[in-house]
């Protein structure tokens, strides 16, 4: 797989290429130290992943990963933070991330991170998730309603009773092992209706999903 390295301090791409060049399945193709490059790296090298960086002048790397999700769908971007409750972390899923990754990560969670990246799921775990969106609860609306209306949000209204039901589930950060046996389904069964949901909603992983359960009001954050 093809990764391109985005981050403005050179040393940092230098351990993190040393990194991901020890995996025999891993190519760094091209680096940025800034996201007005990345987005041109993007056009040139097509990579497969773009490890993010959020806080770089110039074009941040939140601008960038809202750019090259929207060009490129089939780019995963995968962000970097210092803080797992880190806004600008929170702000970049919502920009169309993949997912993040502290940079004190072991080395080998970073190559993991990036294979998990590059199969098309999510890295950061829905749990985690849950807390970030928590966080900023005063984001979103109160109901699953359209605003301004008594109506269902037109995104929701193209899911199945059980889908909604698994999507909650899976906003509440669970697993499909979970989620089977708390609504009595096969694994094979909830996989099917993951699958369908992330096609409904038009989301590319689960934590795309997650996001979109909260702007659409389906799950409430919890306050205090």
């Amino acid at each position: 797989m093809k990764v391109l390295l985005v981050d403005d301090q050179a040393l940092v791409r230098m351990g993190f290429r040393l990194i991901l060049e020890s995996a025999s399945d891993i190519e760094v193709v091209g680096e940025a130290g800034d996201g007005r490059t990345a987005l041109d790296q993007v056009v040139a090298l097509r990579p497969d992943v773009v490890v993010m960086d959020i806080r770089m002048p110039g074009v941040n790397g939140i601008e960038a990963t809202r750019a090259v999700v929207q060009a490129y769908p089939e780019v995963r971007v995968l962000v970097l933070t210092t803080f797992d409750l880190d806004e600008y972390a929170f702000a970049a899923l919502r920009a169309g991330a993949s997912g993040f990754l502290l940079k004190d990560a072991a080395p080998s969670d970073l190559v993991s991170a990036v294979r998990t990246v590059a199969s098309g799921d999510a890295v950061v775990s829905a749990r985690v998730t849950r807390r970030m969106l928590d966080l900023f609860a005063d984001r979103f609306p109160e109901t699953g309603e359209a605003p301004g209306s008594n109506a269902p949000h037109p995104l929701l209204t193209e899911l199945t009773p059980r889908e909604l039901e698994v999507l909650r589930a899976i906003a509440d950060g669970r697993s499909n092992a979970e989620i089977a046996s708390r609504l009595f389904l096969s694994e094979t069964t909830v996989k099917t209706h993951v699958s369908r949901i992330l096609t409904k909603l038009q989301v590319r992983d689960r934590l795309q999903a997650v996001v979109l359960a909260y702007e659409t009001g389906l799950v409430q954050a919890r306050l205090g």
